[in-house]
């Protein structure tokens, strides 16, 4: 399928997306929100990929944040309707059961540091700058960084980014725990490309499996997680790849797995 604010590719099992407006930073409207929903959906359906990076056309931006020109004259209802669709896309990211690496390669503010937020994980360049800088405009996060920031980084480091509005380094963000890792620009799609790779090979179902108990125990109390878990190991147990990847570590051999 063809966008005409994405880039979708595909490469073995790990596709990789770019948000592809740079003449604005890559700040998102309406049009590219739905285009995200279409495109995460298909690439969770999608068996043969395991893995996908998440990164920003050109050199300057990740995703600057929503477009404020969408914004400017929102009545309240429309304003709560733009809300609920970014949501959506933040959403439809973070449960497509696969891991969705952000790779961070330059501002990643608003509603762009939202989309980072519901990635799996977060590689930033040593050039990124991460922020909410909605009260700047006399606006607050809609997209989920009110709830997703504090869950991440506390409540604390999260309303100190929120209520003063002002951007963080990369050093900083990775210092509090919002991105895992920082590294030179030139090393940041390999090094994105090299983790989801090592995901790829790992048994998918046990990926999916896994990065749900994770998601869903965040939820609930640790006695709901742990229930959650045991209910996941369980499944596991049914599958074909459960049988060959133990049996594989018995046979010193590399397991050969079919997500089955």
């Amino acid at each position: 399928m063809s966008y005409q604010n994405l880039i979708v590719e595909e490469s073995g099992p790990v596709a990789r997306v770019t948000i592809n407006r740079p003449d604005v930073l890559n700040a998102l409207n309406r049009a590219t929100l739905g285009e995200i929903v279409s495109a995460f959906t298909a690439l969770g359906r999608n068996a043969a990929v395991r893995a996908v990076i998440l990164t920003g056309a050109g050199e300057k931006a990740f995703i600057a944040g929503a477009d404020i020109r969408e914004l400017k004259d929102l009545s309240p209802l429309a304003a709560h309707e733009f809300a609920r669709e970014g949501q959506l896309a933040c959403t439809v990211i973070s449960r497509i059961g696969k891991p969705v690496i952000a790779a961070v390669n330059g501002f990643a503010l608003g509603g762009g540091c939202e989309i980072a937020l519901a990635c799996t994980m977060r590689i930033g360049s040593r050039k990124a700058k991460l922020g909410q800088p909605e009260v700047n405009l006399g606006v607050i996060p809609g997209w989920g960084g009110t709830q997703r920031l504090p869950r991440l980084v506390g409540l604390g480091r999260a309303a100190e980014i929120i209520l003063t509005g002002d951007p963080i380094g990369a050093e900083e963000a990775h210092r509090i725990g919002l991105l895992n890792r920082v590294v030179e620009p030139e090393e940041l799609m390999p090094t994105c490309e090299a983790i989801a790779s090592k995901i790829a090979g790992r048994g998918p179902l046990a990926v999916r499996l896994a990065l749900d108990a994770c998601q869903r125990g965040l939820e609930g109390s640790l006695a709901e997680g742990l229930a959650l878990e045991a209910d996941a190991f369980g499944l596991a147990a049914s599958t074909a790849d459960w049988r060959e990847g133990t049996g594989a570590f018995l046979e010193k051999r590399a397991a050969s797995f079919r997500g089955e």
